[in-house]
């Protein structure tokens, strides 16, 4: 190796070192979770602990409180089948091969070649041979942190895509469950509805053998008839919403709703009571909150490698093989060709380009600032609207069966006086109208408990 050759060799040397000295720097600013003022205490509930992050916790399965075997087997469906939960773990699959190309970056980069050509090398010169064989290599260095920063934002986008599994997993298992709930509400409202439909056809037919007898009048018949009829139009429009709810369980169990069905049951799953004072820890673990804070993460990574595009980059660069024109004596030392240096190169101007690729970086992560703070108090919305709803809708509920066990009561006196003559058919229908608009609102208010109850479960981020 003759003097020159030991410079070049040295002074690279020296940029590799310094290039090693540098690279422990990353420009941009370090990630940093935005402050927010949250109450140590929800309003519609006792005292709560003070929220810290879990939204890794194990949720567990939440929907057994609800004590209903077919429900139990249709979430073990839904976690294999459902096709929504399969996206969101190809797209997790996905972010881990994005940051797996993120890291790439920090290693060098090994290129073999092989050639043989045939022709003129020089003008002038006689035609001829010429076999090439080598490998280059190349490394950028990171001396100014743009792909690490690119690294933080893979890894942020890849713990998002995490988060975003269990926000698809827990949002399908509340529709499948709020979808089930509706469809056993629509079976007892169904077995009410046709008892309905009996009682009133006896009334029919008591209406029928009073104007046979000349008791009544026939206007009285047809108000018997018409209040029959519309009894089973209100049967049949109940049972078309169960055929819809039946569908769509089986599409979000992967399946066509002609390859499934489930059974009228006369059980009625279980109505949970939420334990009002249910810890804040568990709004933590909310996954599209997880989802929100990460995405910040990644959107403040990537104002560091936008800056980064401001300084040069350094390349070291390296390559060495063999030349010759002739094959026999391709590959020995006097043919040996070899190659190294750094190289430094950076943009002058660019007409504002990189300043506007900042400014987009910076107002990205604005954005998902805002975005995670909202996020956070819709989460707390939630948390309060059905944690009031659990409350009122169990007084609405108890003041309810009390007015169905009233309008029993007087159906049933109103009744037995039409038998015996002594009221008119005005008020058999009155009574009998009461009564099956009280039982109605009766179910529409045990609906609704349990719709709120399954919105709790998700506004808290699953079982507490």
């Amino acid at each position: 190796m003759n003097g020159m050759q030991k410079k070049m060799t040295r002074a690279s040397l020296i940029v590799f070192l310094v290039g090693l000295l540098l690279a422990s720097c990353a420009v941009g600013p370090e990630y940093q979770r935005p402050q927010m003022d949250l109450p140590t205490d929800y309003k519609e509930s006792g005292r709560w602990k003070t929220a810290q992050p879990e939204d890794e916790s194990p949720r567990g399965p939440w929907w057994t409180i609800f004590a209903d075997k077919d429900l139990d087997r249709l979430m073990e469906i839904l976690d294999r089948q459902n096709f929504s939960i399969e996206q969101a773990e190809a797209q997790f699959r996905q972010s881990q091969a994005l940051l797996r190309e993120a890291r790439a970056g920090l290693s060098p980069t090994l290129s073999p070649t092989a050639s043989a050509t045939h022709g003129v090398s020089t003008p002038g010169a006689n035609i001829g041979n010429q076999y090439s064989l080598g490998v280059s290599a190349g490394w950028e260095m990171d001396i100014w942190g743009s792909v690490r920063r690119a690294i933080e934002a893979g890894e942020a986008k890849q713990a998002a895509s995490a988060s975003q599994i269990a926000a698809v997993r827990l949002s399908s298992q509340g529709q499948l469950a709020g979808a089930y709930l509706q469809l056993r509400v629509a079976d007892r409202q169904l077995e009410q509805l046709q008892a309905s439909e009996e009682t009133l056809r006896q009334t029919l037919t008591i209406t029928g053998n009073q104007y046979a007898a000349g008791i009544v009048s026939q206007a009285s018949v047809a108000l018997a008839e018409s209040q029959l009829k519309a009894a089973q139009a209100q049967r049949l429009q109940k049972q078309l919403g169960r055929e819809q709810l039946e569908h769509g369980i089986a599409v979000a169990l992967g399946l066509t709703p002609a390859d499934f069905s489930l059974p009228p049951t006369t059980s009625i799953p279980r109505l949970p009571q939420i334990p009002a004072g249910l810890p804040s820890t568990l709004l933590q673990r909310r996954p599209d909150i997880a989802v929100a804070e990460r995405n910040m993460a990644g959107a403040n990574a990537q104002i560091g490698v936008a800056t980064a595009a401001y300084f040069p980059v350094l390349t070291l660069s390296a390559s060495g093989g063999y030349r010759s024109t002739t094959l026999l004596d391709w590959i020995n030392v006097p043919n040996r060709i070899w190659s190294l240096g750094p190289q430094l190169a950076g943009t002058f101007f660019d007409g504002g380009l990189r300043s506007a690729k900042t400014d987009e970086a910076i107002a990205v992560y604005d954005a998902s600032v805002a975005s995670y703070r909202q996020t956070v108090l819709n989460a707390l919305q939630a948390v309060e609207d059905n944690l009031s709803a659990q409350y009122l809708l169990a007084q609405e509920a108890d003041a309810q069966q009390a007015a169905v066990d009233a309008a029993i009561r007087a159906e049933n006196i109103t009744l037995n006086q039409y038998r015996a003559g002594t009221v008119g058919y005005l008020g058999v229908l009155a009574a009998q109208n009461t009564r099956i608009l009280a039982e109605s609102t009766l179910w529409n208010i045990k609906n609704n408990q349990y719709t709120s109850s399954i919105a709790l479960i998700n506004a808290v981020g699953g079982s507490w």
